[in-house]
């Protein structure tokens, strides 16, 4: 049998993370489910003109709201989306639409970058300077102890220098500049097919950065409610499931929505079975590339965002337990309640 490529990274945290759920986890049921869709969300990307990408973003504008007003989580308010935005793409008309929506209590926007060797100076002035922006201009972001709070994803999965040769990163301490900037958590994991797949799949962990040397957070410490933080960075990844019904060979599910991998009712069972927990609450963290117009076509006017919110209460229903549509500020918020014996939902601004 053929597994999937790079195998070799992710497999034995996939087989120990199931057996670890099979034998210390088989009793407990899920007690509540968490959804959050982190997009990867490049106007710009393949270049475009400026009306393309401007028509991108207003195809978000115009359908997202239509789609999040006819669905409600558990606690009757409407599911949120993030909106990790990239620093190099920035325009402000392109993102004001997006900040309208976060006013609207639907969407929330956070920090997506693309580089490639600049340097740490270079990376440094980048972040500070769209952090600042996305603050001050338009009203984005959190302030936690005096500064803004964020998350994270990398362009190119290149995490903390994670892929071979260097490229599309060189900072083996980028982990401890995140931490330092205000990063809360990063949601770039799984990639699956890529050489910066983590070793660790399927929880939610700390990690410490070792900067003398890249993927620092290939390796962790999982969070446990009532304990300390106990690293640079937390990283808070999606589910990372082999899918075994659909063809003769295992397929790699990445939590990711797309026009070729649409959401269904076996993806989210799957989800649900392998995707992070503490206790009994299930922490689901899907991804796109919304922007491209495949995965905007599917997402927004071919059903695929009211299919999967259908999905998730219909499973929901079955397992007769709550969920929550959430953004990825609020997904943190919850798993930071639940180490320190709050209440999620609360935190999560769903009670």
């Amino acid at each position: 049998m053929r597994l999937p490529r790079h195998a070799e990274l992710w497999g034995p945290g996939y087989v120990r993370s199931r057996l670890r759920r099979w034998f210390t986890n088989r009793a407990e049921k899920p007690t509540r489910l968490w959804v959050a869709i982190c997009d990867h969300f490049e106007p710009l990307w393949q270049r475009p003109s400026e009306a393309v990408a401007a028509e991108r973003v207003a195809r978000w504008r115009q359908r997202w709201p239509e789609i999040a007003t006819r669905h409600r989580d558990s606690s009757g308010r409407h599911p949120q989306y993030s909106f990790f935005y990239p620093q190099e793409e920035y325009r402000p008309e392109l993102l004001e639409p997006l900040a309208e929506m976060t006013r609207q209590g639907i969407a929330d926007v956070e920090v997506h970058i693309h580089h490639d060797g600049e340097g740490e100076a270079d990376f440094l002035a980048r972040m500070r300077g769209f952090l600042h922006t996305l603050r001050e201009h338009h009203g984005l972001l959190r302030q936690v102890t005096g500064r803004p709070a964020f998350g994270f994803i990398h362009g190119n999965w290149a995490l903390d220098n994670s892929q071979p040769g260097g490229r599309w990163c060189g900072l083996n301490n980028e982990l401890i500049l995140l931490r330092d900037l205000g990063c809360y958590a990063d949601f770039t994991m799984p990639c699956g097919n890529s050489p910066a797949q983590a070793a660790t799949v399927n929880v939610i962990y700390w990690v410490t950065d070792d900067p003398e040397r890249p993927k620092s957070y290939n390796y962790g410490v999982e969070l446990q409610p009532g304990e300390a933080p106990c690293g640079d960075l937390l990283m808070i990844p999606g589910p990372l499931a082999l899918r075994w019904r659909e063809r003769l060979l295992p397929r790699l599910d990445t939590g990711e929505i797309a026009w070729q991998d649409p959401p269904t009712p076996y993806r989210m069972r799957r989800w649900v079975e392998v995707a992070p927990r503490l206790g009994g609450d299930v922490f689901i963290k899907l991804y796109t590339h919304g922007a491209q117009e495949r995965n905007s076509d599917a997402l927004l006017e071919n059903g695929g965002l009211d299919r999967l919110y259908e999905i998730v209460d219909g499973e929901a229903a079955r397992r007769r337990v709550p969920w929550y549509g959430v953004s990825a500020w609020a997904m943190y918020c919850a798993i930071e309640a639940l180490r320190a014996g709050q209440d999620p939902v609360a935190a999560a601004g769903r009670g």
